[in-house]
């Protein structure tokens, strides 16, 4: 029987161990858009209070978003999204744009985001580097974990 080996280390894991469970993705679109007061976010995300104030407590101990007081009386926070977090937003914008193409085929979607140049933004991936548009093809994985390759782990 062939040993059981840890899973590939792996970016996107750790990442959706942070902001894939339910509800936290919806948490930085609203707290992006604006929309950072507790009561704001359980009426626009739908989520139950304690699940929300979980999500929110993560979300600040891993320093994607920061709470400050609004009010003493009654103590009322706020939350907004710190660097990290508003790093998040282009991976939000890009769920969106992929939702509307896939999902909602472009029927009837919920919200349009306009750049600055005032037109709407249809978010595409770039090389930093040379400015194309990336594909697919053009890509090569280069595992940098040891013991790994791009097809699984190496004979121990």
């Amino acid at each position: 029987m062939a040993a059981t080996r840890d899973p590939r280390p792996c970016s996107i894991a750790d990442t959706l161990a942070l902001v894939g469970e339910k509800y936290s993705l919806l948490v930085l679109r609203e707290v992006c858009l604006g929309n950072g007061r507790f009561d704001q976010l359980v009426r626009n995300i739908g989520a139950p209070r304690d699940i929300l104030a979980t999500r929110l407590r993560r979300l600040v101990d891993a320093g994607v978003l920061t709470k400050r007081v609004y009010s003493e009386r009654p103590q009322r926070f706020e939350y907004r999204p710190t660097q990290a977090g508003l790093e998040l937003e282009p991976v939000l914008l890009t769920l969106m744009a992929w939702g509307d193409r896939h999902v909602r085929k472009d029927d009837d979607r919920p919200m349009v985001v306009e750049h600055g140049c005032g037109n709407e933004l249809l978010p595409q991936v770039t090389c930093s580097a040379c400015g194309d548009t990336v594909r697919h093809e053009d890509l090569t994985a280069h595992p940098q974990a040891p013991g790994w390759t791009v097809t699984g782990p190496t004979a121990a």
